[in-house]
């Protein structure tokens, strides 16, 4: 899963993805981080472990990055959603950067 993406040029509110672990009721899985414009999501993930700061996900989910996610499923609703964002942005990567 360590394809680039590009930033969105959809809706008010665009996003950038990347992903990072939590616990879920199915256990923990990988999210996909919301991003801005020109905002770099390795970077917002990088920073948001260091200080300590909450995320949201696509999906709504928000947490506290702590753990390497690479090694986990990736949530089924951020997927969902960055599928359907990947139908109406020509530019939006094939898979979320990790």
């Amino acid at each position: 899963m360590s394809t680039s993406t590009q930033p969105m040029t959809t809706g008010p509110s665009t996003t950038t993805v990347t992903e990072e672990e939590t616990e879920t009721e199915d256990g923990p899985v990988a999210h996909i981080v919301k991003t801005k414009p020109g905002e770099d999501a390795a970077a917002k993930v990088l920073g948001a472990r260091v200080e300590g700061t909450p995320l949201e996900a696509l999906c709504g989910h928000v947490w506290v990055p702590n753990r390497d996610p690479k090694q986990l499923p990736v949530c089924q609703k951020c997927k969902d959603i960055y599928s359907m964002y990947r139908e109406f942005n020509d530019n939006l990567g094939e898979t979320p950067r990790t």
